[in-house]
């Protein structure tokens, strides 16, 4: 827990005089004020994160965590695990919705085997830092022990640390692994307070049968484990996946450099909850880029108090949701630092 406390600790408030100029400057643009709604809240708050008035942030990575899921075999998925594998090579070759999509943000994609079931090859882009090889079934015990959810989170401090050291000024969470909505849903019905019905989908497309199977699975496993909300790592490493606990550590590593943190869907959203039952304070960073079509990313965005930028019927996961957001951030930022204000611009400005 050394590491994991180090950065709690370092997570701190937002700089409030850099969001106090920030408003200013937005108040002095050639615009009545407040006529740019979210762009305007979006780039105070990302003013108080950097702690500069002007912030751009031209360095962006999407980390996408992949990793695979006991509980599958409880049928809960319309996909067979085999797929996880298969679509971290695409990753890596480029190929998948995340990479057009991060191209076309700027971003660069760092693809993290922190749990795959199946050994993946050597690859460039592929950081392999597997803590096992997928997690337990969470339906019979316990999905993780507390140590591999505390070396899984630490995985995530580590990947951003690496490309902080690359440099870095935003991060984004994705992810990967066929069956991941389920240990998603069980944290959010625990961490949330939600009945567990109420934040189950369909995830990859399963029917009424396969969608009920779910719901009694997930039960089950909040019956089996016991876990106390109190304690988010426990409960965490009772029902969550190890990409879900890498994403943990992303978000705090993130908010402990003083980086914007564009959550994608609604595994991110999961981990991002987990992230600020841990640490309160983590939620200030976090700019949350969309709402899946998953029912339990309502309970996520209600229970953190977010309103996502985009709602467009989403549900890939992979951090594509973070990375067409990316282009609200930039405009964002453009604007408060490339509009003329009324004075430069010689606008007179009735108040």
């Amino acid at each position: 827990m050394g590491s994991i406390r180090r950065i709690i600790e370092s997570i701190g408030p937002l700089d409030e005089a850099a969001m106090r100029a920030a408003a200013d400057r937005q108040d002095q643009l050639t615009k009545p004020r407040g006529s740019l709604g979210r762009l305007e809240e979006l780039a105070v708050q990302i003013a108080g994160i950097t702690g500069k008035a002007r912030p751009r942030l031209p360095r962006k990575a999407v980390v996408v965590m992949a990793g695979d899921h006991g509980v599958c075999a409880e049928g809960v998925s319309a996909y067979p695990q085999d797929v996880t594998p298969q679509m971290v090579l695409n990753f890596l070759a480029g190929g998948a919705a995340i990479n057009v999509l991060s191209r076309r943000a700027g971003a660069r994609v760092v693809v993290v085997d922190v749990g795959v079931a199946s050994e993946l090859p050597e690859k460039e882009g592929l950081l392999r830092r597997k803590v096992a090889p997928g997690t337990a079934n969470l339906a019979v015990g316990p999905a993780m022990s507390r140590a591999q959810a505390e070396e899984a989170i630490l995985v995530g401090i580590e990947a951003v640390e690496a490309e902080v050291a690359k440099g870095l000024d935003l991060v984004a969470t994705g992810d990967m692994g066929i069956g991941n909505t389920t240990p998603s849903s069980a944290l959010v019905a625990v961490l949330a307070g939600e009945p567990v019905a109420e934040v189950v989908g369909r995830g990859t497309g399963l029917d009424d049968a396969g969608l009920e199977r779910k719901i009694r699975v997930i039960e089950r496993g909040i019956r089996v484990n016991r876990p106390d909300p109190s304690d988010p790592i426990g409960v965490l490493a009772k029902l969550g996946g190890l990409e879900i606990a890498g994403l943990v550590g992303v978000i705090l590593a993130g908010a402990g450099h003083r980086l914007p943190v564009v959550v994608d869907g609604f595994i991110s959203g999961a981990a991002a909850l987990v992230a600020a039952r841990i640490c309160p304070q983590a939620r200030e960073y976090l700019v949350p880029s969309h709402q899946s079509v998953e029912a339990g990313h309502r309970a996520v965005l209600r229970a953190l108090g977010l309103r996502p930028l985009l709602n467009m019927d989403m549900r890939l996961g992979e951090g594509t949701g973070s990375a067409v957001a990316m282009h609200l951030i930039d405009d964002a930022l453009a604007i408060q630092d490339e509009m003329a204000t009324f004075a430069e611009a010689g606008v007179s400005d009735k108040d």
